[in-house]
C-alpha cells in the first residue's frame, strides 16, 4: 500500500481521488504508477454505477435478447430457439456479471496496485483538503500534496410528478438489478436506457409501455436509428406512446403487498403497470461533494479544461473526471479522462511540460469529437462523432452518405431478411470522416472502426487502403466509399 504521510489527524498523500468508480480507479492507478501516492475514497461499492447497475448488469440482461434474435435469422436454429427465454437462468447470469454485488476482487486489485481505499462519504473540506464519514460515523480527514480529484458520477434525475416518492418508481439501478420479472412494466423516456431497458424486459416477459414525451427515440442520433429502433421494438410487442407525459402517479397497496401503478396521462387517459421505470436523464452527483468549501454551487456540473481541472478554483489542484463535469456520460469516456488526468497531475507534479494541443498526450479531445457509443436495442446501433442533427444546429458542412446495409454480402451471410442502413458524414474540404453511424443487427463491433477513422482524421484516400474482409459486415467501409465516389 502507500506510504501516507500523517501530519496530527490528518493523513497525507499525493492525489486524494473521491469516487471508487471506474474512473477513480484510472486516475488512482495511473498517478500510482508514476511513483506518486493515492488513495481512494468510495461510499459505495469499488467498481461503481458501471459495474453494479450499469454497463455490466444491463448488457447481462440485453446479451441474451439479442443473441436470441440473431439465431432467428439464421436458418437451421430457429427451431432451437423458438421458445421464451430462461429469465431465471438471465437474472442469474446478470447476479453473476455484477459480482453479486459484492467489491472483494476490486478491492485485491487495489491493493495490488498500492493506492489506498477510504470508505466512506467524502466532501471537500477546503482547498486541497477531504474530509470522510465512514460507516461508523468516524471522521478521517485527508490533505492532497498535488490533486484532488472528484470522480463521483451522476444519479438519475427524476420530474416532479405527484405521487412519485409514493410509488416507489425505478431507476436505472432497479431496473437492472430487479430480482423478479413483472408482469408489466411502463418506461417513461426516449433515450438509451428507456430503449435498451424496455427491449431487456419485453423479451423477458414482461408487458412493456414506452412513454415518450417527444415524437422519436433516440434523440441525440441520426433519426433513421431511431426509426429503425422504434420499429423493432414494436415488432417485439412494446407499446410505444409518443408526445405522451406522466402526469401523476398513485400505487394501491390496499392487498398489503405492492399493488399496481397507476399512471395518469398527458393525453387524458391511465395507465396501470407493476412497475414504472423513469428513464429520464442523469445530474451530477455533487449536492454533498463540499463544494461550497471551494467557492462552488453544491449540486452543479463541474465546468473543466481539457486537462480536466475545474476552472473555477484557483491554484488548479481540482480535477473533475467522469459525468461531474458533464462532458460525455459514458464509462468508456470516463475513463479516457482519467487515463489523461491522471498522466496531466503526475507531469505537473514532476515538473514536466504538459502537452495540451488538440490530441496532445494531455489533452481530453475526444470528448467533442469522436465520442462512440452503442446501443443494444433491435436492433443495436453503434456510432461515432457527428450526426447530421448537430452539422445543421451548427452550420457545419458535411457530406452526407447513406448505404442500405442489406446489399452487403456479410449482411446475408448474418442473418436472413436482414435490414441494416449505414451514414458516414464527410469533412468535403479536409475530405475525413467526421461522423459515421450504423443500424442494424451484429452492428457493435463496427464502432471501433468508426472511431479510429473519427479519431485518426484519415483522409478518405488512404481508407480506401484498409480492406475490409470477405464476406463480413464490416465490408460495409467500401461500399460507402464507393457510395461517396460515385455520387
Amino acid at each position: 500500500m502507500n506510504e501516507a504521510t500523517t501530519g496530527g489527524d490528518v493523513r497525507e498523500y499525493d492525489v486524494v481521488v473521491v469516487g471508487g468508480g471506474p474512473v477513480g480507479e484510472n486516475v488512482a492507478e495511473r498517478v500510482r504508477s508514476a511513483g506518486l501516492t493515492a488513495v481512494i475514497v468510495e461510499r459505495e461499492l469499488l467498481g461503481g454505477e458501471c459495474s453494479y447497475w450499469a454497463c455490466e448488469p444491463s448488457k447481462a440482461l440485453l446479451r441474451p435478447v439479442v443473441a436470441r434474435a440473431d439465431a432467428l435469422r439464421v436458418p437451421g436454429l430457429r427451431r432451437a430457439v423458438a421458445g421464451p427465454l430462461d429469465a431465471d437462468a438471465v437474472l442469474a447470469h446478470r447476479d453473476a456479471m455484477a459480482f453479486h454485488w459484492k467489491d472483494d476482487a476490486q478491492e485485491d486489485w487495489l491493493d495490488s496496485v498500492s493506492v489506498d481505499l477510504v470508505r466512506g462519504h467524502g466532501r471537500l473540506d477546503g482547498p486541497r483538503r477531504v474530509m470522510v464519514t465512514t460507516p461508523e460515523g468516524d471522521t478521517v480527514r485527508l490533505a492532497a500534496r498535488h490533486a484532488v480529484v472528484l470522480g463521483t458520477g451522476s444519479v438519475p434525475s427524476l420530474p416532479p410528478v405527484p405521487g412519485l416518492d409514493q410509488v416507489r418508481p425505478w431507476t436505472s439501478r432497479e431496473a437492472t438489478s430487479a430480482r423478479r420479472v413483472p408482469g408489466s412494466l411502463a418506461v417513461v423516456g426516449g433515450g438509451v436506457v428507456a430503449v435498451e431497458m424496455a427491449t431487456a424486459w419485453q423479451a423477458l416477459g414482461s408487458r412493456v409501455t414506452l412513454l415518450v414525451i417527444e415524437d422519436h427515440l433516440l434523440g441525440r442520433m441520426e433519426p433513421f436509428a431511431g426509426e429503425m429502433v422504434e420499429d423493432g421494438l414494436r415488432e417485439a410487442g412494446v407499446d410505444i406512446r409518443f408526445g405522451t407525459a406522466v402526469e401523476s402517479l398513485s400505487r394501491d397497496d390496499g392487498t398489503g403487498s405492492d399493488g399496481p401503478v397507476r399512471i395518469a396521462l398527458s393525453t387524458g387517459e391511465e395507465l396501470t403497470a407493476d412497475e414504472i421505470l423513469f428513464a429520464t436523464g442523469r445530474t451530477p452527483r455533487t449536492r454533498d461533494a463540499g463544494l461550497d468549501t471551494v467557492g462552488l454551487t453544491p449540486g452543479d456540473r463541474l465546468a473543466v479544461d481539457d486537462t480536466y481541472r475545474v476552472t473555477a478554483v484557483p491554484d488548479g489542484w481540482l480535477y473533475a473526471v467522469g459525468d461531474v463535469n458533464g462532458r460525455a456520460l459514458l464509462t468508456h469516456q470516463g475513463k479516457y479522462q482519467a487515463r489523461i488526468a491522471g498522466a496531466v497531475i503526475a507531469a505537473r507534479a514532476g515538473g514536466r511540460p504538459v502537452d495540451d494541443a488538440p490530441w496532445g498526450a494531455h489533452a481530453g479531445t475526444a470528448d467533442t469529437t469522436a465520442v462512440p457509443q452503442v446501443v443494444l436495442g433491435m436492433p443495436e446501433v453503434a456510432a461515432v462523432g457527428l450526426t447530421t442533427v448537430e452539422a445543421e444546429r451548427t452550420g457545419r458542412r458535411v457530406d452526407v452518405v447513406d448505404h442500405d446495409m442489406r446489399g452487403v454480402a456479410g449482411a446475408h451471410q448474418y442473418g436472413k431478411d436482414y435490414r441494416g442502413r449505414a451514414r458516414m458524414l464527410v469533412d468535403p474540404d479536409r475530405g475525413t470522416v467526421v461522423g459515421v453511424t450504423f443500424a442494424g443487427p451484429g452492428v457493435a463491433e463496427l464502432v471501433h472502426s468508426a472511431t479510429f477513422a473519427v479519431a485518426g482524421e484519415i483522409p478518405l484516400e488512404r481508407l480506401w487502403h484498409a480492406v475490409p474482409a470477405f464476406p463480413t459486415i464490416g465490408e460495409v467501409w467500401l461500399r460507402l466509399l464507393e457510395t461517396y465516389r460515385d455520387r
